[in-house]
């Protein structure tokens, strides 16, 4: 739920994308950084490689956030949400391109029910879809998806210690800012500070999104069934349409919402291990 309100928190906050990326992340960074010196005392100092590695990881992650604010000024909230999730098919895609890593059949068969739906999403089909420009807010959401695997692929592969989830999250973090401050003066779209209340819808989705949610989300994934933490990801998009359309007004097309139901399905097919969970419901009612 506290990443389910990004989108929503950063519409009520009225700045632009690179203002929200560098100050969502530099109000983020004292949980983190708090949480990482407390790994460090406890377990020792991170490896000289997945510090550089979740440098690399920040870059990424500035383009997945950055690309993504601007989709959800280009196409809303709840549906830049969805879109950013595609990064669960493209995680699988990019492993098998760069490491060799062949992704399970379900993702290759999820790909033409999830490209079904982009192009919904999209507002080629049909009349009245929601949106200021909604093919620019899919491409941004697509390249968005690309960014957050290939930020999820480095940080994976700098640090397998599951004890200090805070310390690779906190370096990319300030890596993120960093990036940010730098693109944002580049395309002069970087507020020094922001006004009230602005300024307080940052702090809440830096201290909520930004810290809490991916430090819970990095501590939780390793406890959990695959199962459950599919679902469990899955309720995140699902929840952001919900509430944009509650608490932003945001009114998709019928055709955009069909899109968000095939792109949901294909992750779901994706990602859920439907093979043993029917073969555990044949078990449990034998």
């Amino acid at each position: 739920m506290c990443i389910a309100f990004s989108g929503i928190f950063y519409r009520f906050a009225e700045v632009t994308p690179a203002t929200a990326t560098t100050f969502r992340c530099l109000y983020g960074l004292p949980i983190l950084a708090l949480v990482g010196y407390l790994e460090h005392r406890r377990y020792g100092p991170l490896p000289r490689r997945a510090i550089w590695l979740a440098i690399l990881a920040g870059v990424f992650f500035a383009g997945d956030l950055l690309s993504w604010h601007h989709a959800v000024d280009a196409v809303g909230a709840g549906l830049a949400t969805v879109l950013g999730n595609l990064q669960v098919l493209v995680v699988g895609l990019a492993a098998w391109a760069a490491f060799g890593e062949k992704p399970p059949r379900p993702v290759l068969y999820a790909l033409p029910i999830v490209l079904g739906g982009v192009i919904l999403i999209s507002g080629i089909v049909g009349t009245g879809a929601y949106g200021a420009n909604p093919p620019l807010g899919v491409t941004l959401g697509v390249f968005t998806a690309l960014c957050y695997a290939g930020y999820l692929l480095i940080i994976r592969r700098g640090s397998n210690d599951l004890r200090r989830p805070a310390g690779p999250v906190a370096i990319s973090t300030a890596s993120t800012a960093v990036v940010a401050i730098i693109v944002g003066l580049f395309l002069g779209e970087l507020d020094p500070v922001p006004a009230w209340p602005s300024h307080g819808w940052l702090v809440v989705v830096g201290i909520t999104s930004q810290s809490i949610g991916y430090l819970v989300i990095s501590i939780s994934l390793p406890r959990l069934p695959a199962a459950l933490v599919s679902i469990i990801l899955l309720a995140q998009p699902v929840a952001t349409v919900v509430l944009a359309r509650i608490l932003l007004d945001e009114q998709p097309s019928i055709e955009q919402l069909l899109g968000v139901s095939l792109v949901i399905a294909g992750i779901g097919a994706a990602t859920l291990p439907i093979g043993r969970i029917r073969d555990r419901a044949r078990m449990a009612f034998a």
